[in-house]
């Protein structure tokens, strides 16, 4: 099984299509996740994402993510929550290092893989 962060952008209009991926494939929805990073200013900022089930065919499990551009208590974080939650899902939210923190996005987005597995939102390698 592989399983990879896709990114769509940093929350702006990618939220409305994040929320569209949510709805359309919601036989395939896992979890919703809220990543809350600290910026290097000591602001706040949210990345979404929403982790599917894998594909029948190939076992390719998908995580979309808008990556680190949602304030705290903003309209979009609320859009997001309500979409994840009409489908009976509550969002996790994890407190996570900010993506500049590490030398290149991929070693982030294995960072987030690698605790996902460890609270078994996600299943381990195969």
């Amino acid at each position: 099984m592989i399983q990879r962060f896709i990114e769509l952008g940093e929350g702006y209009g990618d939220l409305f299509e994040l929320r569209e991926l949510i709805t359309v494939n919601s036989h395939r929805f896992k979890h919703g996740f809220i990543f809350v990073s600290t910026t290097k200013g000591g602001q706040p900022v949210l990345s979404v994402a929403a982790a599917f089930e894998p594909a029948t065919e190939g076992g390719f499990m998908p995580i979309y993510i808008c990556r680190e551009g949602i304030p705290e208590n903003s309209k979009r974080l609320d859009l997001f929550e309500e979409t994840v939650k009409g489908l009976g899902h509550e969002p996790i939210k994890m407190d996570v290092k900010h993506s500049s923190a590490y030398a290149e996005k991929k070693f982030y987005f294995n960072h987030l893989i690698a605790i996902l597995r460890l609270n078994h939102y996600i299943p381990p390698m195969q």
